[in-house]
């Protein structure tokens, strides 16, 4: 009937509005997504669909569809925020002026770009400080160990004793050794020596050259350090894509002075979402990870399934609500920052069998809801309804007006009347 009436209105346009009508049903059959986060290979298995707003569906039009139970609870709506599911803020560690801001809000970047950058030329200049610092502790070092290797092959004191004693050659006797413990005799080695011996003496330069290669190896460590230390300097004054992501938001400009601490730049992750609700302490024991419910963005009033992602351990003690966060379906429309609602179970109402009807079928007149049956005679007839709470994304729960077993038009057309015959040989 509805074909007939636009084809009479526009009957050049026909084949295009035959060829929209199969464009939105194949879209909306093939609306399915999975989600990018899985825990377990049972839960991967789980369906998760995202139901987009329906269009005209002419097609359908009058069709007759039979009221049927459902086994329906009490459930509760709440409101939430959409996240990303990973986001940093890239804040300052180093007073200074910002210099260089890379793109702007919505700009790609891979995962180890440069996203800001602070001036570091106060910086560079302790760093050339410090590194010519540690090249003459370098040169120290390569003087002790000269020193060292110098005493070691040939010692000071065997050639002062040679200088000095002329008649015991360079290896004195074993009386002159001797004399030389006694100090005090009349050797003149033991005079020289006050009574120690060379080789003593030897041992003790040996030890103190040994000394100053320890304090030139420690002199370096300690300039190294202070080249690290400002190397981490440096790398503060650099802001690093930590993953791939995109600016959420700037607040800072290039030529702003900034200090540590202050907010430069919001990083985020967007390809992957989650809706973070604050639910109620009384609720959070009817969820569980990896469980699915129904939710509903406030984009097109677009229903979604969502999976339990992370349940956080403790409530918060003022409003006593604890943090959930749901898995969204990956292609959802919208994106951060937009509000969603999410069905939580109730479990403290018993679950009771309720008549569930399309909520295609559901018309207005005025601000009451109504459906149109089929009576017996075969003729449409207009009733009032009280609806319930919605059942999943194409039903809704009825309180009053129909009953099981009645007959109601899904897709009502909308010059349909009471007491009206429809045509149901289309």
């Amino acid at each position: 009937m509805l074909h007939k009436q636009w084809f009479n209105i526009m009957p050049t346009a026909g084949v295009g509005v035959l060829f929209a009508i199969s464009v939105v049903t194949s879209f909306q059959s093939q609306a399915e997504s999975v989600y990018y986060r899985t825990n377990s290979s049972q839960s991967s298995n789980l369906p998760s669909k995202v139901y987009y707003p329906s269009a005209q569906r002419g097609a359908q039009h009058e069709s007759i569809v039979t009221v049927t139970n459902a086994k329906t609870g009490a459930h509760v709506v709440l409101g939430g925020t959409v996240k990303p599911y990973r986001e940093v803020t890239l804040t300052a560690q180093m007073p200074g002026r910002v210099e260089f801001i890379a793109g702007s809000e919505g700009d790609w970047f891979d995962e180890g770009q440069i996203l800001v950058a602070i001036d570091d030329d106060d910086v560079m200049a302790q760093r050339h400080q410090a590194v010519a610092d540690l090249y003459g502790r370098t040169s120290s070092l390569k003087d002790a160990r000269a020193q060292y290797s110098r005493e070691f092959w040939a010692p000071q004191a065997l050639q002062q004793q040679q200088q000095t004693a002329p008649s015991m050659g360079y290896f004195p006797s074993m009386f002159e050794k001797f004399m030389g413990f006694g100090g005090g005799g009349p050797s003149s080695v033991g005079n020289y020596y006050n009574g120690l011996n060379p080789w003593v003496v030897r041992d003790v330069d040996l030890y103190s050259q040994g000394t100053h290669v320890d304090q030139a190896q420690s002199g370096i460590f300690g300039a190294r350090s202070r080249v690290d230390e400002i190397d981490a300097r440096l790398r503060d004054t650099r802001g690093i894509s930590p993953f791939e992501g995109v600016v959420v938001e700037k607040l800072a400009e290039v030529g702003d002075t900034v200090q540590p601490g202050q907010a430069l730049l919001r990083f985020a992750d967007t390809r992957y979402l989650q809706l973070k609700v604050d639910v109620p302490a009384r609720l959070v024991s009817a969820l569980s990870e990896d469980m699915i419910v129904p939710a509903k963005l406030d984009v097109g009033d677009t229903y979604i399934d969502v999976r339990v992602a992370r349940i956080f351990p403790m409530a918060d003690s003022q409003r006593h609500t604890v943090v959930v966060k749901f898995d969204l379906p990956s292609g959802v429309p919208g994106g951060p920052g937009m509000y969603a609602e999410v069905m939580i179970p109730d479990v403290n109402t018993p679950i009771t069998d309720m008549p569930k009807i399309p909520k295609s079928a559901v018309i207005r007149r005025g601000s009451l809801p109504a459906v149109f049956v089929l009576n017996h005679e075969g003729l449409a007839e207009m009733r009032l309804v009280r609806l319930g709470d919605e059942i999943d994304n194409e039903y809704i729960a009825v309180l009053s007006g129909v009953l099981p077993g009645e007959q109601i038009f899904a897709f009502p057309s909308p010059r349909i009347r009471s007491g009206d015959r429809p045509d149901l040989s289309r």
